[in-house]
């Protein structure tokens, strides 16, 4: 990232921020972008948020108006504590929303579409499945960057020797593959779905689980 993509960033955390009525935007900022660039962490980056930034602004006019910024602070916010094998990490960042968010009107709602990038079920609002259909929209990226992504995902697990990571992903990617449906909105549905069960056909054909070379924050 460059530094005035970086500075760009942070000018859009706090509109946005400061939109949904929270306070000290410049210091939550600071908070949010230290834990996103702690060491050890490969892909739960600000990149990943850029990249879901970028998918927010294609689906926005799709999404209702009273919902935009709720469902862009989830985003935001969803992997602002990362802990490698915790499975309270997305309780844990919806935490910290409710930490910074005191005073914001939003700050319940935004915590509960942060739950929703859990994966473990279709979220019952459409806000909600916006928000998880753009957390997994990197799966039907192209191969290039699917296989780049699987290795920063892989490199962030060292607490897993590749044959437990390897049945790990597998399981996961396999749920996804099985279900009906890896998108729940029509519109990342239609652009996503084919391209990501392929990703994933391919990647559960591989052998084991990607290298670690070439990695790049």
């Amino acid at each position: 990232m460059t530094p005035l993509q970086a500075r760009q960033l942070e000018d859009r955390f706090h509109a946005v921020w400061t939109r949904a009525g929270g306070a000290h935007a410049r210091d939550a900022y600071a908070d949010l972008a230290g834990r996103y660039g702690e060491p050890g962490r490969h892909y739960h980056t600000l990149d990943h948020i850029r990249r879901c930034l970028r998918d927010l602004d294609w689906a926005r006019s799709s999404i209702d108006t009273a919902d935009a910024d709720a469902v862009e602070l989830a985003l935001w916010c969803h992997d602002v504590i990362y802990v490698p094998g915790a499975t309270d990490n997305e309780a844990r960042s919806a935490g910290w929303i409710r930490q910074w968010g005191t005073g914001m009107a939003t700050a319940g709602r935004i915590a509960a579409l942060v739950l929703e990038t859990v994966h473990d079920g279709i979220p019952a609002s459409t806000a909600g499945r916006f928000t998880a259909d753009i957390d997994l929209a990197a799966l039907g990226c192209g191969r290039r960057r699917f296989r780049h992504n699987g290795a920063c995902l892989r490199a962030e697990r060292t607490d897993l020797d590749d044959q437990a990571y390897d049945a790990a992903e597998r399981a996961f990617l396999r749920a996804l593959l099985d279900s009906p449906r890896i998108f729940h909105t029509e519109l990342f549905h239609a652009r996503y779905e084919a391209r990501a069960r392929g990703n994933l056909a391919w990647r559960l054909a591989q052998p084991g689980p990607p290298g670690l070379t070439g990695i790049r924050r």
